[in-house]
């Protein structure tokens, strides 16, 4: 009898630390996720400016129709893309070709005069400092994730319940891990 009740206390204890286990890996995923929608909120926040900064541009610089044709195309690119990695590849492309629309506003001195053209560009700042935040974010609670998936006893609960780690957001193209440096001064 006594040794029945201690049988059970076990497997209540066992129960229990295991809900406890699968309840934190169930909280680090939906973070993981949420981290990830924060990006795509930023780099739909961010293709939605670059309609505006390229028709200010094509104003001014009528002649570069192919820079400003690339950034159009890449910008439809960067809101389809699905998963992490993909997301990661378009937005590391629509990050260099930025950096090649900024060069050609570069050498328009009316343009960068342009009050329009100077709120876009600071709007485009400050996205860019958030779709930084945001990708940290993402990395720290795909970190988060991947060590509890991997770590024994987690492993032994993650494994059976379909847990798996997350990839980290990586740019594809390590020149490009900032944000496009934008030198207005003359």
């Amino acid at each position: 009898m006594t040794v029945a009740i201690i049988a059970i206390a076990i497997l209540v204890v066992l129960l229990l630390w295991g809900v406890g286990i699968y309840n934190k890996l169930v909280r680090l995923r939906a973070l993981v996720r949420e981290a990830f929608s924060g990006i795509n909120v930023q780099l739909r926040r961010r293709a939605d400016l670059i309609p505006n900064l390229v028709e200010t541009v094509k104003g001014y610089a009528s002649h570069e129709r192919e820079t400003l044709e690339a950034v159009i195309a890449q910008r439809g690119n960067a809101v389809a893309a699905k998963g992490v990695e993909a997301t990661a590849q378009a937005d590391a492309m629509m990050t260099g070709l930025l950096g090649r629309l900024m060069a050609v506003a570069e050498a328009y001195p009316d343009l960068k005069a342009d009050v329009n053209f100077q709120k876009l560009q600071d709007e485009l700042t400050a996205t860019e400092n958030e779709l930084e935040a945001a990708r940290r974010y993402y990395n720290a609670t795909a970190r988060d994730l991947n060590t509890r998936v991997q770590s024994v006893p987690d492993n032994f609960v993650a494994g059976p319940f379909g847990f798996s780690t997350e990839p980290y957001y990586e740019d594809v193209d390590p020149a490009i891990q900032s944000a496009p440096k934008i030198d207005f001064a003359g």
